[in-house]
């Protein structure tokens, strides 16, 4: 029975951690058992970070919105229940942008948004 050597696919899963850790100082980036830990954890901000982006995104885009609309002399959930009651469904980054590079357009959607 012929041997399987296991020499290139261990050499291979730790090069592929090891490329991993690029970047990373001190020993995290090329000793084996660090930067398995430390690859793993950066994972895990990856992830969670993929998550906050879109959180934060919402946030601005709604700073942006409140900012725009308080010019108007409204309030941000005023403006929003008003737009609802107008039956104006536009999401809240498209909302942001027509406020920042067409406030003709936004003016118009403010008006329909307080008379309802």
């Amino acid at each position: 029975m012929s041997r399987a050597p296991r020499a290139v696919a261990r050499r291979a899963r730790r090069n592929k951690v090891l490329d991993a850790a690029k970047g990373f100082r001190g020993r995290r980036k090329n000793t084996i058992r660090t930067a398995n830990a430390a690859v793993d954890r950066s994972l895990q901000h990856n992830y969670i970070g993929r998550k906050e982006k879109k959180r934060n995104f919402r946030a601005l885009w709604i700073q942006r919105i409140n900012a725009a609309v308080r010019e108007h002399g409204l309030t941000y959930s005023r403006f929003i229940s008003g737009l609802a009651q107008a039956g104006i469904a536009i999401d809240r980054k498209v909302l942001s942008d027509l406020a920042i590079h067409e406030p003709a357009a936004f003016k118009a959607l403010v008006d329909q948004a307080s008379k309802a």
